[in-house]
This record gives C-alpha cells, sequence and structure tokens, in this order.
C-alpha cells in the first residue's frame, strides 16, 4: 500500500478529488491541500507517512481534510488539540515551531536582555491512540511519546536560541502542575514560561501553554504579536537535549520553589483549629496530589488518596469515559463512593495539571456533587465571614461574564468591589491582577495586590492568592477542607452553607451544555451557528421573549473596538437577555471542538424565615426553567445547521460528538429496538450494543444513560420491553462502576 501512492502528485490528486466530495468550503480545501504538499515534501516525516497514505487509501478524506485544513490554533488556552500527524495535530513539529516562535517573540519583547531564561512543566499524558485514529500494523513514531518527551523537544528549542530552561529533573517521577509553573515563573523572575499539557481533555490530546513574566497567559492583542511569530516559523532551531543539559542551558528546577509553593497555599486558611474532616483527595491520575495534595496534608487535614486513580497515567485507566475532568459527576463518583465506605466527609478531585477543582460533600441527604458555580459562591460566602478585616483594606473579586451573577452580587452587598464580566478564559483574570501590581487600578476597582480576595470560573477554576496568575486547585482544597471541618463541627453541611445564602440572596439555577462538533465540518458548523444566530437573533426562546441581545463582536457596544484576532476569536460570545430573569449566553471553546450554551435563571430572595420546603420549591422550579431553556435554546441553535434532534438525544452526554447524538436518535434507537423486539439474548444485545457505541467514547452505555431512561419514559413501550431495554445498559452497575 505504501508504494501504491508513493508519488506526491498522485496523493495530491487523489486528495484533492476526495476532499471535493466533502461538504465543506473551497477555502479549507485549498489550505489543506496547500500544507498536505508541504508535509508531504517534509523528509521528516518519512516515518509516519504510511499512517496518511492509509487515510487515502481507505478514502477517509475526512480524517485527511481534518489534520491539514489549517495550522491548529491559538485558543483561550494556549495551543492544545489531538496529538496526530498534520498540521493540524500536536506532535513534535508543530511543538517545535511554536515554541521558535515563544524565543522571537521573547527576544523582541526583551530586546536588552543578554539572557533570558523560561520554565518549563509537563503532565502525565502518554499518547497511545485510544481513539483508533491510526492504523496498529503500521509504524507510528507517536505512539507512546509523552508530555515529558514534548518538554524535552521545547527545552532543546529554548536552548538552541540560547534560552536558559528550568524544568523538572526527567530523571525522577516529578511533575509540576500549571498554578505551581506560574509561581515558579514569578520566583524565579523568568520571562515565560510553558506547560506541555491538555488539561482535562482526552488521553489522546496534548498541548503547549505559553505564559509571560507575569506568570499568567498573554491576552489580546499581545497574543496576536505571538501567533503570528508562530505562524511565521518554517523550522525550528535545535539541539540534543543532552547537550543542552551539558551545557548549563537545561537546569532542573529548585527544591525551594516547590516548598514555597506548597507553603503559600497552606497559609490561605482563616481558620486554623478546623482540621476535623476526613478528606478523600483523587488526582484523576494527574499531578494534582504534587499540589493540591501537598497542600492539604502540610495543612493539617486527614488526607486518603483515592487509590485508584492515584498513580500518574496519561491513559487515565481508571476514570470514567477517561475523561479526567472534575467537572463531570460521573467522573468523581468511585472515588466518593470509597469516602462513603471509609466514612469519609469530602471529596475532593483534580484534573490531570491541577488548575481545576471538583468537590463532592456528605450531606444529610447523601453524597452530593457541587457545580463550579456553587464552588464558587461557597468559596465567596466563606472568605466574606472569615477573612481578617482591615480598615484600610480595598477588597476586590473577579469572574467571568458566564460564571453566575450570584457571585458579584454576594461581593457587592459585602462591600468587595467586584468585576464580574470578563471574558471567558482564566488569562483574563490574570490579567486583570496583572493590571492591579502594577497601577493599582482596573477599571473602577482601586486596590493593592494583596487586596485581591478571590477569583472564580464557572468550568471549576479558582484563585485565592495574588502568588499565582492562573486557576490553582491548591488554595481552593484548603479553603474546602477547613469549611467543611468547621460545618462538621457546627452540624451542619455544604448543602445547609448554601441554602442560607440562597435564602439571603436567591436561587440561582445554572446549566452548561456542551456540544461536540469534531473536525473540518465541526468547524465550519459551529461558525455558520454564530453566523445565523448574530446575523439573525431569535425573538423568544422556549417561551422566554428576549429583552436584550449583546454580541461581543459589536464594536459600538461597551466592549470596544476589537484589536486582533485573537480579540476576534475570544470576542466571538453571543448573549441573550430573557424575561423571567433569565440569560443565555453561547461561544465556541477556545481549546476544545465543542461550542457551549451557558444557561442561567435566577430567583427572589426568600429570606431567612423561609421554610426549607419553600427554598426546595424555589429550587426545583428554577432547576427545571434552566432544564427547559437549555434544551430550547439547543434546538434553536441546531435548527441553524438543518439538525433536530428529539428530547430524550438532548440528554446525551455533553462528551458525546454531535453526529453520535444524529446517529443515536436516527439509527442507533430504531436498530436497537428491533433487536430488543426479536429473539436475541441480552448478552448478544449487550455485546451489540458496547460495538455499536464503540466511536461515542469510553463507556458508551454509561454516556446514553440519560438518554436511554428519557426514551424509555417518553416512548409507548410495552412494560416488559421496557424492562429489558434498561436491563440490557445495566444502569444500576453502570453508575456504580
Amino acid at each position: 500500500m505504501a508504494t501504491k501512492y508513493s508519488d506526491n502528485v498522485c496523493l495530491l490528486d487523489l486528495a484533492r478529488t476526495g476532499f471535493e466530495q466533502l461538504s465543506i468550503t473551497p477555502k479549507f480545501r485549498a489550505a489543506a491541500l496547500e500544507n498536505f504538499a508541504r508535509w508531504l515534501d517534509d523528509a521528516a516525516n518519512a516515518t509516519a507517512r504510511p499512517q496518511i497514505e492509509r487515510f487515502v487509501h481507505n478514502e477517509n478524506f475526512d480524517a485527511l481534510l481534518d489534520a491539514f485544513f489549517r495550522e491548529i490554533p491559538f485558543g483561550t488556552g494556549g495551543r492544545r488539540g489531538p496529538v496526530g500527524f498534520g498540521t493540524n495535530r500536536i506532535n513534535h513539529a508543530t511543538i517545535a515551531t511554536s515554541i521558535e516562535g515563544h524565543c522571537r517573540f521573547l527576544r523582541a519583547r526583551f530586546p536588552d536582555r543578554d539572557q533570558l531564561s523560561v520554565v518549563v512543566a509537563y503532565d502525565v499524558r502518554a499518547f497511545k491512540d485510544l481513539r483508533g485514529t491510526y492504523a496498529r500494523e503500521l509504524e507510528n513514531p507517536l505512539l507512546g511519546v509523552t508530555s515529558k518527551d514534548f518538554a524535552c523537544t521545547a527545552a532543546s528549542v529554548y536552548a538552541a536560541n540560547s534560552i536558559q530552561v528550568w524544568m523538572p529533573d526527567v530523571g525522577e517521577d516529578r511533575y509540576t502542575s500549571t498554578p505551581e509553573l506560574s509561581f515558579a515563573i514569578r520566583r524565579l523572575e523568568a520571562q515565560g514560561g510553558l506547560n506541555l499539557s491538555a488539561s482535562h481533555n482526552h488521553p489522546d490530546d496534548n498541548g503547549a501553554k505559553i505564559y509571560n513574566e507575569w506568570g499568567s497567559q498573554e491576552v489580546p492583542p499581545v497574543d496576536e504579536q505571538l501567533a503570528t511569530m508562530v505562524a511565521g516559523v518554517d523550522r525550528a532551531n535545535t539541539m540534543a537535549f543532552e547537550e543542552a543539559v551539558d551545557k548549563g542551558l537545561v537546569r532542573w528546577l529548585p527544591a525551594d520553589v516547590h516548598e514555597a509553593y506548597v507553603e503559600m497555599n497552606v497559609n490561605v486558611g482563616l481558620n486554623p483549629d478546623a482540621r476535623s474532616a476526613r478528606v478523600v483527595f483523587s488526582p484523576l491520575h494527574g499531578t494534582g496530589y504534587h499540589s493540591a495534595g501537598a497542600a492539604l496534608n502540610r495543612a493539617g487535614f486527614q488526607v486518603e488518596l483515592y487509590p485508584a486513580q492515584a498513580t500518574p497515567d496519561g491513559a487515565f485507566p481508571n476514570v470514567p469515559f477517561r475523561s479526567p475532568n472534575p467537572e463531570v459527576k460521573e467522573v468523581v463518583l468511585p472515588a466518593a463512593q470509597h469516602a462513603e465506605e471509609i466514612g469519609a466527609d469530602l471529596l475532593l478531585a483534580t484534573d490531570p495539571d491541577a488548575d481545576r477543582i471538583g468537590m463532592m460533600a456528605s450531606c444529610k441527604d447523601g453524597w452530593v456533587f457541587f457545580t463550579g458555580n456553587e464552588i464558587g459562591v461557597v468559596l465567596a460566602a466563606y472568605l466574606l465571614t472569615r477573612r481578617p478585616k482591615s480598615d484600610d483594606a480595598r477588597p476586590f473579586a473577579v469572574t467571568t461574564v458566564v460564571t453566575t451573577s450570584l457571585f458579584g452580587e454576594i461581593c457587592r452587598a459585602n462591600g468587595v468591589q467586584v468585576v464580574d464580566d470578563l471574558g471567558v478564559g482564566f488569562k483574563y483574570i490574570g490579567h486583570l491582577l496583572n493590571e492591579i501590581e502594577a497601577s493599582g487600578k482596573y477599571r473602577d476597582v482601586e486596590a493593592r495586590i494583596d487586596d485581591f480576595l478571590l477569583g472564580i470560573e464557572e468550568s471549576f477554576g479558582f484563585l485565592v492568592v495574588p502568588g499565582v496568575r492562573d486557576k490553582d486547585a491548591a488554595g481552593a482544597a484548603v479553603l474546602l477542607a477547613e469549611l467543611a471541618s468547621q460545618l462538621k463541627e457546627e452540624g451542619r453541611d455544604f448543602v445547609e452553607y448554601l441554602d442560607s445564602v440562597y435564602l439571603q440572596y436567591g436561587y440561582a439555577a445554572n446549566s452548561l451544555v456542551s456540544t461536540v462538533m469534531r473536525g473540518a465540518q465541526g468547524f465550519v458548523n459551529m461558525q455558520k451557528i454564530q453566523t445565523s444566530l448574530r446575523t439573525d437573533p431569535p425573538a423568544e426562546v422556549g417561551g422566554r421573549k428576549v429583552l436584550a441581545f449583546e454580541d461581543w463582536w459589536d464594536e459600538d457596544a461597551s466592549r470596544g473596538r476589537i484589536v486582533s484576532e485573537t480579540d476576534r476569536m475570544s470576542r466571538d460570545l453571543l448573549s441573550f437577555k430573557l424575561e423571567g430573569n433569565a440569560r443565555v449566553t453561547l461561544r465556541p471553546s477556545g481549546t476544545e471542538s465543542k461550542n457551549k450554551i451557558y444557561v442561567e435563571v435566577r430567583g427572589e430572595p426568600l429570606g431567612a424565615d423561609a421554610t426549607r420546603t419553600e427554598l426546595t420549591t424555589q429550587k426545583q422550579a428554577m432547576s427545571a426553567a434552566t432544564a427547559e431553556l437549555a434544551n430550547a435554546f439547543t434546538k434553536e441553535m441546531l435548527s441553524r445547521i438543518d439538525i433536530s434532534l428529539p428530547d430524550y438525544a438532548l440528554a446525551i452526554s455533553g462528551l458525546v460528538a454531535l453526529e453520535c447524538k444524529v446517529d443515536f436518535a436516527t439509527s442507533f434507537m430504531p436498530a436497537f429496538i428491533e433487536r430488543l423486539s426479536g429473539d436475541v439474548s441480552t448478552d448478544e444485545l449487550v455485546a451489540w450494543i458496547d460495538e455499536r457505541l464503540a466511536d461515542y467514547g469510553a463507556d458508551g452505555r454509561l454516556l446514553v444513560h440519560d438518554a436511554v431512561v428519557a426514551y424509555a419514559e417518553s416512548e409507548p413501550l410495552e412494560r416488559d420491553l421496557r424492562a429489558r431495554l434498561l436491563a440490557c445498559f445495566d444502569f444500576e452497575s453502570a453508575t456504580a462502576s
């Protein structure tokens, strides 16, 4: 097969013909062909060539186009995506050219400095092609490549450009989290930094997150300058990693950096006597035990590491869906069940680079999962009541436009200055802190950097110290464990604590709907949706009138002029204010191939005298309204790309790609019901289901769990047929696994 298409012209002709069969714009076809031709001409790609030729041989032109239709872009979290071959993939070439561009950027930014330095970190990832993208029988030089390998590639490029590198000793099994990287940049007075990580993405993904001298990521328009320099790189300078070490251009991070980072987070505690909570901690196979885990232990809490997810492992083998994201309830359930079994009070879990933290807690009604918005409100309420008071303090708090509006309301009511309309991405919070540190002012906020109280993102990102300029699980972990201890000693729990906040300020029901849109066609669909809703916004959503529509691209509105293409990407956000104290916001993700719908419905304060029954009734009504509104807007959004899904299919996990959701409704369920009605054993049906759902992701039956339940409840099925349907999916054991 490799010799059949060995001629570049033949390969390009076949690719051109194949691309013409795809429903894609001519611009992307032309770009893909140009990038593909350049890739074929590069002798460095010779060992990978048979894998790409297999795409052509199998007429898998969707995959080929997606691998080459663009240079993998910089988003809100840096350059991130699937590991693989091509210009739109993470590999040694795209990492090396990114770092060469960063070197040029640093030289231009610090023209008078003879010696520049950077800090390089990496997480636990190792590429194993779990998605099955490539042929197993053919050589694959990327199989087994780790984040550490990419870090060594990056260090070799920095060294070749005479830039000093600080990084963890590659001979040790030690990892540096994203927030510790930020801290290390500041402590070592480096001019920049890099983390090789894809955060909570699928195990087959990786990425490069680039940091500035403040320890934060660049914001527009400076990030555009960086992106432009990266785009202008054809080939990177490099030297052997061992040579770079021998020459002293690569040096290992001093141990005292880690010690100072941990101590800083230990010191965020406000009540050193509250240490009675028994905490189970899970790093989800990532780096978190070196940061949040270390801070919890040193602060004096009773901490047990969840053994099944303790070992650093980039395949995330014991994580449901292989999705190490504490935002997903099913991901943290196994550790919570372990916590319940041993009589613990609190479960905390971090994503692989330990900047996000998730929480479940033992409450009177059982173990409860808390969303990022709820954790943020808990932290705000605790800090506001326990923080030391000072006559000259001017405390301030920060959040993004898609985070619960309750956060800003609570802070303002307690005399705290608030910025609560930042763009999405913690880099905007980091930038605000940089501005406060440099000038003592940001918009109408006037403060010292030590007046910083809290920064939060709905996506489980929190920061409670100004010594880091990215979200950090460690400080939040200490405060949450401390509050858990205090509540335990008072005979209360986190639900009761939150309810007291809701009674005073009103309940806020928030919901997030993610729609994965894979490949080049998915990219086009996301653009089409945004264009359609931007030019023809709906007058009502779910029966609620649209009172105001805000397009962040509108330069005549309060957001002002778009200063760069990266600014344009970050501001691709549409917001709808609806009657009934509701809002809906839509944006494409900057780091993953998905768009996100954020929905909020607010209730009125009931007052401290209201009964728990009254509050429960309000919470149920607001949550139901939010769910209905989320479904209505999802349908509106999908109608803009001529897709219609039944209500039950909307209940499929947000980790599942849109084309799989369409397949589920139009093909899978009809075929399954037909088999279910026939003379087929349950074991045979389950085997068929698992094979049929393989493309949906790991743990396919669990991914469609809620959708099958919704189907069984909504469709006219005989009782025995319904019981057999549910038995095939074995929900009781699936949700316990």
